[in-house]
């Protein structure tokens, strides 16, 4: 596969257990893949296990906190000239729990600060980069945790800030339709399976490859379409059948500028 002219897939939080998990799915799929994170330990152990990978690119980038830091993410994106079909964020701090009541209001105004506002500053600025060169339809896929539909105890703050990220998904659903970019989030009703809590896990929660391959299987499945919130279900966690890029061999044929008769177009 020629990955400069295979469109390709950027991974906001490639670093992180559930990032880690998207970009191997992504690169069984069979696509190209370009890794942000913040360059440290979890970077080096994706590069490590990926490392026979051709279709692997990390950037090392600071965490995205606000519009200037993620257009500086597009345009060093936009400078590669490559073409990109989807971008998947799983960007986000670490839980903590703890009583709404018993925390100060300026905790939940950090947590949204640091869980939502970079959701909304990264859209803004690689929605638009996604519908440059796309002459279908291109994705923008969150990913979200199992504590936004219920308020769920000990862990208010995180509950809050979901459901906040699962209305600014549906925002952007519909703000970014007629740009030719569908946005959904793949929510995630339970906590994923890590080898630190493994002995602790429940035989239903999925791991971080099942997540991403149910995430990456919404760039195939047209029934969930017009859904802005798709829930994880197990069964669309399997082992792709075909490569992605099966999926869209019109567009590959378009950006290579040959016909499939072999003649380069015009």
């Amino acid at each position: 596969m020629n990955t400069a002219l295979t469109p390709g897939a950027l991974v906001l939080g490639a670093g992180g257990t559930v990032g880690f998990g998207v970009v191997g799915a992504l690169l069984e799929a069979g696509s190209p893949v370009f890794a942000v994170g913040r360059d440290g330990p979890r970077m080096a152990a994706l590069a490590e296990h990926f490392a026979d990978e051709p279709g692997l690119e990390l950037l090392h980038s600071p965490c995205i906190h606000d519009d200037r830091e993620a257009a500086r993410l597009a345009d060093q994106v936009r400078a590669r000239g490559r073409p990109l079909r989807a971008v998947f964020a799983s960007i986000g701090t670490p839980l903590q729990s703890g009583r709404l009541l018993d925390q100060p209001a300026s905790l939940l105004l950090e947590k949204l600060e640091a869980d939502l506002i970079p959701h909304l500053a990264a859209a803004r600025h690689l929605i638009p980069l996604l519908a440059e060169n796309n002459a279908g339809t291109a994705h923008y896929v969150l990913i979200g945790g199992p504590y936004a539909e219920r308020g769920w105890s000990g862990y208010g703050h995180a509950s809050v800030t979901g459901a906040a990220m699962r209305m600014l998904t549906q925002v952007l659903h519909e703000e970014a339709n007629g740009l030719g970019v569908r946005v959904q989030l793949l929510s995630v009703d339970k906590p994923i399976c890590t080898p630190d809590n493994l002995v602790n896990a429940c035989a239903e929660w999925p791991n971080a490859l099942a997540v991403g391959r149910s995430a990456v299987s919404l760039l195939t499945r047209t029934k969930e379409a017009a859904k802005p919130i798709v829930p994880y279900s197990a069964r669309d966690a399997a082992p792709p059948d075909t490569m992605l890029a099966s999926d869209v061999e019109d567009a590959l044929w378009a950006v290579a500028g040959v016909r499939r008769n072999g003649r380069t177009s015009a």
